[in-house]
């Protein structure tokens, strides 16, 4: 129970990654608000299978590339819970396509939905944890925002942004002991990789030392250890979940 108590935010926390997060959170003791986009039915089950494990498990629709969407989120949750101890952005999506195709349309839905959002909740968030003199943000980034990645230079530059959003919070924030960490995952089994044909599977392993994907419960579980009290003196890193791919 590294989490007892605590009270977490999980930015697009219905599926993959996120619903990992989520999950892994609620069954550690922390109460868990988490924020989609499009499925009421899948927050509802969401709440409904984690609600026996003795903690408040809430989903919120919302947009987390909207200002005063974020805005709003905190406000509720400073109201039923008083205090954020946990703030992890997640929301993420993908409009991959090559320099020369790519439209300016896809560019700016992946800039608003990857990194604007990290702003906007971590402008929000902060404002409760440093009233509280603590907190823990934890920002998903990728091994793409290092590395880069032909066809998804839109995506890459979000990533590549969270990075330097994350040393940057550590720095301001570190005095007030919140902490600002990102986790960068390398290939996970998720709803983006399952949809990859054998071929381009088999490229990717690989180059993966370990030869084989991740899964989002690991992601998860370098979340909670940041999330914890364990990392009270970590903060402005970048943790590789990659299976060696970023060495």
């Amino acid at each position: 129970m590294l989490l007892k108590d605590k009270v977490a935010l999980v930015t697009g926390g219905t599926r993959g990654i996120g619903y990992a997060l989520v999950k892994k959170f609620a069954e550690n003791g922390a109460h868990v608000v988490f924020t989609y986009m499009s499925s009421d039915e899948r927050a509802r089950q969401i709440e409904t299978e984690l609600s026996g494990l003795g903690v408040k498990v809430k989903g919120i629709k919302s947009d987390a590339a909207l200002f005063t969407n974020a805005e709003k989120v905190i406000e509720e949750i400073t109201a039923q819970f008083g205090k954020i101890d946990v703030l992890v952005n997640n929301a993420g999506i993908t409009r991959d396509n090559l320099i020369l195709r790519m439209t300016e349309e896809q560019w700016d839905e992946v800039i608003d939905a990857n990194l604007k959002s990290v702003f906007n909740f971590t402008k929000h968030a902060a404002k409760l944890m440093l009233k509280q003199k603590s907190g823990s943000i934890i920002n998903l980034t990728s091994i793409v925002g290092e590395k880069g990645q032909a066809g998804q230079a839109n995506y890459a530059a979000s990533k590549a942004g969270i990075i330097g959003f994350t040393k940057s919070v550590a720095d301001e924030f570190g005095s007030r002991s919140i902490r600002c960490n990102a986790i960068a995952p390398g290939f996970i089994e998720t709803d983006m990789t399952t949809v990859l044909n054998e071929q381009v599977q088999k490229s990717i392993l690989e180059k993966i030392p370990m030869k084989r994907m991740g899964t989002a419960e690991e992601v998860a579980n370098a979340a909670l250890y940041l999330a914890s009290d364990l990392s009270q003196y970590v903060t402005g890193q970048v943790l590789s979940v990659c299976g060696g791919m970023n060495r």
